[in-house]
């Protein structure tokens, strides 16, 4: 290791221990919180910010019974308070009591965006995941609440508090290490998209699937659809591009300080996987054009990954080294025959026991997620804006569904980010939102 990479590789190591100091800052912090989606990543991000905080979780909210009484059960054993939290089967009963500092929203795609709104309208400040929302209209309603009513949002694209991530970015990237950066392949190889054809059937006395499906099409209940499997059908989000290519699109825009793409174009389809009743692409290309920089996604849920190591990951090429990162690792190979670097995921299991065992926890995003928290936590108490704001996650998301647009439409959009529009196209500015399931009604971003 050289000087130059042992002082980058200090002062990274100094404001990473910096950031943990602060959340004893935020010791004083008893925020009252609430969670609409008790499954998979909302008790992950959930019993995240337990870990960071002295919150109190005073209210869970799910549409299905048994999964709702297993966050209740898990979230008294866990926060400090040992107090089990109010349940409810409905949202809106859940926010009109008004008594939340900080709402968690961890449901399926196509509910992002009623529920976040109805939670700015009660005075919370919000955790959402990503993609913020299943089109582009919502998200443009979504961040005007924000601004409007002065909520301060972090949205789960937790590549930006990445411990290893953000070294990468600090050491490597933003000192020029790279040199000319023209072009970044962003891809994910893994075989995630569901496979066969069960049967449908009567949903579970214990889901209110009415409920579930809210303003999205209703579907014929099939067990692929709850829990988990709903990403593989397009009525409930954006497929692969909006559940994995915003992960890492978003991780390249905060490593290179990028804003709109000027042009989205995106070509595939199921090109392999013809039998599977899910209706997602099983192989996906998208570019997302910067003039001078093209971000190039790409997506296969079959076959080989051309890197074993890097099977979901972003790689940067510059005219003085390349830059491979994922949520696992990064390594750096420089071109002037200077010493790579490589670097694995910190998994502070030791620091956080309850992670060894936890049911269905991704390890290795458990310290992501943390920081990710707590740089909230210190926003809630300056009113800034946290390092995935609102804004941030509109634009990544929206790229993302531009590029299913391209897909669909077999024509490269050029997006003018001020307007909100495509740029000379009212056929896709058609499909900028999705209609809506009666009774539920389409948010307009004049209305919030």
């Amino acid at each position: 290791m050289n000087r130059r990479t042992f002082l980058g590789l200090s002062a990274a190591g100094l404001a990473m221990s910096a950031w943990r100091g602060e959340s004893a800052e935020l010791a004083d912090q008893h925020k009252r919180v609430g969670l609409i989606g008790c499954g998979w990543y909302g008790k992950t991000d959930l019993l995240r910010l337990i870990q960071v905080a002295p919150v109190e979780v005073v209210s869970l909210c799910d549409v299905d019974k048994h999964m709702l009484a297993e966050a209740a059960a898990l979230v008294a054993q866990r926060q400090r308070s040992h107090q089990k939290p109010r349940t409810y089967g409905d949202y809106r009963e859940m926010l009109r009591e008004k008594d939340l500092d900080l709402v968690l929203i961890g449901t399926p795609d196509h509910w992002h965006a009623l529920i976040f709104l109805a939670a700015v309208r009660a005075g919370a400040d919000i955790y959402v995941q990503k993609p913020i929302s299943v089109d582009i209209l919502e998200g443009q309603a979504m961040l005007a609440a924000a601004r409007r009513h002065g909520r301060v949002v972090q949205v789960g694209t937790q590549r930006r508090s990445t411990p290893h991530l953000i070294e990468a970015r600090d050491t490597i990237l933003k000192p020029g290490r790279l040199g000319h950066i023209g072009h970044v392949d962003i891809c994910c190889y893994w075989h995630m998209r569901a496979s066969g054809n069960p049967p449908d059937t009567a949903p579970p006395d214990y889901l209110d699937y009415d409920l579930w499906t809210g303003p999205a099409p209703l579907r014929p209940y099939n067990r692929w659809v709850h829990p988990r499997g709903w990403r593989a059908f397009m009525e409930y989000g954006n497929g692969i591009v909006g559940d994995m290519a915003i992960h890492m699109f978003d991780m390249v825009r905060w490593m290179m300080d990028l804003g709109w793409p000027k042009r989205v174009s995106s070509a595939g389809g199921i090109l392999v996987d013809k039998r599977s009743k899910a209706n997602i692409s099983d192989t996906q290309t998208a570019t997302f054009d910067y003039d001078d920089l093209q971000v190039v996604w790409q997506h296969r849920t079959w076959g080989q990954a051309p890197d074993a190591n890097y099977p979901w990951s972003a790689t940067f090429y510059g005219d003085k080294g390349t830059l491979k990162a994922s949520v696992f690792s990064y390594d750096f190979l420089p071109l002037d025959g200077g010493q790579p670097i490589h670097r694995d995921v910190t998994y502070e299991l030791e620091q956080y026991p309850e992670d060894k065992t936890e049911k269905d926890l991704e390890k290795h995003c458990a310290p992501a997620v943390r920081r990710h928290m707590q740089d909230l936590l210190a926003c809630i108490a300056t009113r800034g804006k946290p390092v995935a704001d609102i804004e941030q996650g509109y634009i990544s998301t929206t790229s993302c569904i531009l590029a299913n647009l391209s897909m669909k439409l077999g024509r490269t959009l050029a997006w003018d980010g001020a307007a909100g529009r495509v740029v000379g196209d009212e056929e896709a500015n058609g499909l900028l939102h999705r209609p809506y399931r009666t009774p539920w009604v389409h948010p307009e971003p004049a209305n919030v």
